[in-house]
């Protein structure tokens, strides 16, 4: 459980998780949108961590109806959500719904006698900076990485004014091997952003010249494809750590990638988060910010560094103490990565490093309001 006051994001506080689905149905489809929900919850109710949900339709349209559910702490949910079995679960949705907005809480006080089992409440309330953070992550056919590189750093940006309170602030590119890493910070609704992204000609352009490059095959002509990529690609920030204040002189970006062994991204992802609070604690560390990204077994840290973290690599990306790297070296998967034999000490971190720091593709920030 984390108790730093520089996190200002979590799934490790071990508090209970509150998700609301906002739905709206084309017309007709009340009975349609009804029986998925009855296949979607049997589906459900057996998924670890789940303790219940509730279905409400609105009392002023009906064609609005809202679908919350609880868990006993986020990384249950999060497992599932980004498993192919939520892809699947929620497949029948799709003809009947015309929008769905998905949210995610930590309850943080509550009246009533709670359940016995239903897990602790977030311990303290955490302090943010406005700003949601998003990942995609792909792969692209071994052989094209350089014209993939060329076509995703030549692009003009897309506006970042999205409309009166959401604007899209920074988007940062990352490759390692095959694999890409996209991230984004915007200010306001993400979601809301993410649709004013994907219209912009300059973007959909982009999507259009990687298509024949990606592993996965997709049309972004048929909804129910791009849905399906874009929900397969998408990677949820799990832990945000930050010092606070303006950004320092020389602060630099960075990624890291780290595949985890199978049935271990979670844990992994807690260790790192971990890792960034005690970074973050350090007055006299590198760290400014951390956010650790993790989809089942890919996890990837993108990290703000004050000064050459070349002069000290471990302490500026890296696990600090022979313990935890001996605790990442079990969690790791050495081979996904590139590395014989993982290093299980703190100085042989160094040779980690290498293999797990990200090619910097294009970091775009929009101009200040």
């Amino acid at each position: 459980m984390t108790t730093s006051p520089y996190t200002s994001q979590s799934a490790f506080d071990g508090s209970r998780m509150r998700v609301i689905l906002l739905v709206d149905l084309h017309e007709g489809a009340q009975q349609e949108f009804l029986d998925a929900y009855e296949y979607m919850r049997d589906r459900v109710a057996s998924v670890p961590g789940h303790l219940g949900d509730q279905l409400c339709q609105s009392l002023e349209n009906p064609s609005q109806w809202v679908i919350t559910s609880e868990w006993a702490t986020a990384p249950p949910y999060l497992a599932w959500v980004n498993s192919e079995e939520h892809l699947e679960t929620v497949k029948p949705l799709q003809s009947c719904v015309r929008e769905l907005r998905s949210m995610r809480y930590g309850v943080v006080r509550e009246t009533g006698r709670a359940r016995p089992d239903a897990g602790g409440l977030q311990t303290a309330v955490r302090v943010g900076d406005g700003v949601t953070r998003h990942a995609l992550t792909f792969t692209v056919k071994p052989g094209s990485e350089s014209k993939v590189t060329e076509i995703l750093a030549g692009y003009a940006p897309p506006q970042a004014r999205v409309d009166d309170s959401t604007r899209l602030r920074r988007t940062t590119l990352f490759i390692h091997g095959n694999r890409v890493v996209r991230t984004v910070e915007v200010e306001g609704d993400l979601m809301a952003a993410l649709r004013h992204v994907s219209r912009q000609p300059e973007v959909r352009a982009v999507e259009e010249a990687l298509n024949p490059h990606l592993e996965q095959h997709r049309d972004l002509s048929d909804p129910e494809s791009a849905r399906a990529f874009f929900a397969r690609a998408a990677m949820p920030a799990v832990h945000h750590v930050a010092r606070g204040g303006p950004d320092p002189d020389g602060l630099t970006r960075h990624a890291l990638y780290y595949p985890a062994r199978a049935g271990c991204g979670m844990a992994l992802a807690r260790l790192l988060s971990r890792q960034d609070e005690t970074a973050a604690a350090d007055p006299a560390g590198p760290v400014h910010r951390s956010t650790v990204f993790q989809r089942e077994d890919i996890v990837v840290r993108l990290i703000d560094v004050r000064g050459d973290p070349e002069t000290d690599p471990v302490r500026a990306l890296g696990i600090h103490g022979p313990r935890k790297a001996a605790v990442l070296a079990r969690l790791l998967d050495g081979d996904a990565l590139g590395v014989a034999g993982v290093p299980t000490g703190e100085r042989e971190a160094t040779r980690l490093l290498a293999h797990a720091e990200m090619a910097l593709i294009t970091d775009r920030r929009a101009a200040q309001p």
